[in-house]
């Protein structure tokens, strides 16, 4: 009878309805966005110009005084939205999570960090930086793109001028889309994982690629220009260009055509 007891309430806090937060914002242009929380899955992504939505979904806190708290400013076109989840995670049976959800005009600079949880991007314009403690990261831009996780695997697809992607535990992935050029140098790390890169024809680059541990296997035309071996190749891409660096502390490297 007990364990039926305990079974029934952990069902009914599990089923506990969800509180809800939501904000819209009038911008112009192509305005900034700054998302600060210390726990909380983000996910933005390209919507109706004009405006950013927001949206946070909470699972097993009250909104609020005690709870999660939520606070938004908005500076001309730039909006900054901070979302604290409380430290105490207490509470037989109770399945807790925050959610925040953004729709922004496709145009907009980004600026996303969460101390724990995962990262969604997709279909903006412009410079993203997103950082999260312990996540994942996925993100689908034309632009800048700086991309660091703690501990996760990071995907990456678009038309780039510069990317900067670091996750100490991971896989990495990324789709250089037709129309990239480096501009600066754009480096790939993880320090467990392996790395997937999809190019275009006509990319422009000084490719330096490091394995610890793990094979190279290159599909496009590469003149040597430094060591080959296993583990450590230099080249030029199409004549070369600005440094395209690659490293992996654990795994094998993989670079193909798009």
């Amino acid at each position: 009878m007990l364990t039926k007891l305990l079974c029934g309430l952990a069902a009914i806090a599990a089923l506990a309805p969800a509180a809800e937060w939501t904000k819209t914002f009038t911008v112009s242009g192509a305005p900034e966005l700054r998302v600060e929380t210390n726990d909380a899955a983000v996910r933005v992504r390209a919507g109706e110009g004009g405006r950013i939505f927001a949206r946070v979904t909470v699972r097993g806190w009250e909104i609020g005084d005690g709870g999660v708290e939520i606070a938004d400013r908005q500076s001309g076109n730039r909006v900054d939205l901070r979302v604290r989840v409380p430290k105490w995670n207490f509470g037989f049976g109770i399945r807790r999570s925050v959610l925040v959800e953004l729709d922004v005009p496709r145009e907009i600079a980004t600026d996303i960090e969460t101390g724990d949880g995962s990262i969604v991007l997709e279909g903006v314009t412009g410079s993203s930086r997103l950082v999260t403690g312990d996540g994942s990261i996925d993100a689908t831009l034309d632009g800048a793109l700086e991309a660091r996780t703690g501990d996760g695997r990071v995907v990456a697809r678009g038309r780039f001028e510069r990317v900067s992607i670091d996750t100490n535990d991971g896989s990495v992935e990324a789709e250089i889309r037709p129309g990239s050029r480096i501009n600066g140098s754009w480096r790939l790390r993880t320090g467990d994982g392996s790395v997937r890169v999809r190019l275009p024809d006509d990319l422009a680059a000084d490719l330096d690629v490091t394995t610890g541990d793990g094979n190279i296997s290159i599909g496009l035309p590469l003149a040597i220009s430094g060591i080959r071996s296993r583990s450590n190749i230099h080249g030029r891409l199409n004549g070369g260009g600005p440094p395209l660096v690659i490293r992996t502390g654990d795994g094998s490297v993989h670079i193909d055509r798009l």
